[in-house]
């Protein structure tokens, strides 16, 4: 199913792979959906829309398997706080409804913040703006066709720190 999202990344000659899969209304997390298109889930990134006041907007994008941490995504696009945009607001403002949110052909552009573990991967699988139908392609080239948007497009560490099992990594400098 061609959808904005891919005519978008087809507008700007940017090579991707659609991947359909059943959805199930009473599950939209993308741990579920990676299963269903057969991606680990912190390959599978999802789509936020965050609110940090009054017609304030941003969009964060992090892996499936992680929790946004508000405070960081706040620090990194410099807003004195941030939370989910009231789900009421989402499909007006960005034309997407739940689990199908993309930056891509969204209604209105707002600036992105990308979690930075999106570059540690060959390809990552992001929403093509429609339930059941995701993107596969390379950080390199999500990440153009996100400037291509003209807004901020910045990475940053935004996923709460996770418990580690065995040897610490080193992440803490």
């Amino acid at each position: 199913m061609k959808t904005n999202g891919a005519r978008f990344l087809e507008s700007l000659g940017i090579p991707f792979e659609l991947r359909e899969y059943e959805v199930d209304p009473e599950d939209l997390s993308a741990i579920t959906v990676a299963k269903k298109i057969g991606m680990p889930a912190e390959q599978v990134f999802k789509t936020l829309l965050i609110t940090g006041g009054l017609n304030i907007y941003r969009f964060a994008v992090i892996p499936g398997d992680a929790e946004l941490d508000f405070k960081k995504l706040a620090r990194a696009a410099r807003m004195r706080k941030a939370e989910m945009a009231p789900l009421k607001e989402v499909q007006p403002l960005t034309g997407y409804i739940r689990g199908g949110v993309t930056l891509f052909g969204a209604r209105k552009p707002f600036p992105v913040y990308i979690d930075e573990t999106a570059v540690l991967f060959d390809q990552i699988s992001v929403s093509a703006g429609a339930r059941g139908t995701q993107l596969i392609l390379t950080p390199q080239d999500y990440l153009r066709a996100a400037q291509a948007l003209d807004v901020e497009v910045q990475t940053a560490d935004l996923t709460k720190d996770q418990p580690r099992m065995g040897v610490s990594e080193g992440h803490n400098a």
